[in-house]
């Protein structure tokens, strides 16, 4: 365990600008959006980064510059396979596991696969890090744990009940996280991510997420369509506050905070409308004819909910988390990588 003195990073315990710094580190799902984004501000502080992914829906790509970086290694495995997870836990100091099944609608139409790889891959990834007696696991967990609560803003410590088995598994992972707390002695900080967005994004497929799918469709001069009427809201989040708080979590040494998941979010609403509206503006200073989009209307998606907006202030008070980003600051970023980086012709 770490020394009750010093962050498992090394770093000043009471500072709000504490960093991961020369630790070796697992992100499990690496090449994926938010797993490559870690994997690469880690590397900038001079950590050990050990990259486990079986490019189910992470992409190569997302990590092609990093083979360069001595400090970077890759294992092509599968959290399914507990010898696969021990492999790649031997001798780390912190897990950040983002490796999952994500998507809603695809749980949806395959709960099968969902189930083994966020349910049975979590247990193996616990198990690894418990064996090997990594200091700190931080996880990925969901803002779809909520349910079917109305209450806003959405409070850690009241959830209702799911709405889809991606739902279900994510809320899995948080009782497996508590067990091994209490019973293994792990210090174990869950993360409910907030509707992710920024760059490497996957806007492919049918199960990509709205702000790179609509980013991509416009830039073709084609018509997003927005789920239902466009008033259902949620609370994005930019993927430079997704790291703010790994980094966070990982270098916490308030035992108040050990043990509890927190919400990851930017701490605002904006409906779907807003939100088409924000990308039509930011896109058409590349491109004037986008000014022209209008939006299409389509039927509101299964296990959807209505509304989404995260209370932050457990995460304010435990982690020291401010937001740097709201969704028109992450947006405009986005929208230039985006177009530097996936404009066709």
């Amino acid at each position: 365990m770490p020394d009750s003195t010093q962050s498992p990073a090394g770093s000043n315990p009471d500072s709000k600008n504490r960093i991961v710094t020369n630790q070796r580190v697992l992100v499990t799902g690496g090449a994926g959006f938010i797993g490559s984004n870690l994997c690469e501000d880690l590397l900038k502080h001079d950590n050990q980064i050990i990259c486990l992914d079986n490019f189910a829906t992470g992409h190569r790509t997302n990590i092609e510059d990093f083979f360069r970086n001595k400090n970077f290694r890759l294992i092509e495995a599968d959290i399914r396979n507990l010898a696969d997870c021990r492999q790649a836990c031997d001798g780390v100091d912190i897990v950040l596991h983002q490796a999952a099944l994500g998507s809603v609608p695809r749980s949806i139409n395959d709960p099968l696969n969902t189930n083994s790889v966020n349910i049975d891959g979590f247990l193996n990834m616990l198990l690894a890090a418990r064996d090997a007696r990594v200091k700190r696991f931080v996880y990925a967990a969901s803002s779809s744990t909520y349910g079917d609560s109305a209450e806003l803003p959405k409070i850690e410590e009241n959830i209702g009940k799911p709405l889809s088995p991606y739902a279900v598994t994510k809320y899995v992972n948080e009782l497996y996280a508590h067990v091994f707390g209490i019973n293994y002695g792990m210090e174990i900080i869950g993360l409910r991510y907030f509707n992710v967005f920024g760059r490497r994004q996957d806007p492919e497929g049918p199960y990509a997420a709205a702000i790179p799918k609509f980013t991509m469709l416009m830039m073709a001069h084609k018509q997003p369509v927005i789920n239902g009427d466009g008033t259902y809201s949620r609370d994005f989040t930019y993927i430079d506050n997704i790291i703010r708080m790994n980094h966070l979590a990982a270098t916490c040494t308030n035992e108040e905070a050990l043990g509890q998941v927190f919400n990851t979010a930017a701490g605002e609403r904006n409906d779907l409308n807003q939100l088409f509206g924000y990308l039509r503006e930011y896109l058409s200073e590349y491109d004037p004819d986008i000014a022209k989009i209008e939006p299409v209307y389509g039927p509101f998606r299964k296990g959807d909910i209505p509304h989404s907006l995260a209370s932050i202030e457990k995460a304010r008070h435990l982690l020291g988390y401010e937001p740097t980003f709201n969704l028109q600051q992450g947006l405009k970023i986005a929208v230039e990588w985006y177009w530097e980086n996936l404009k066709m012709g």
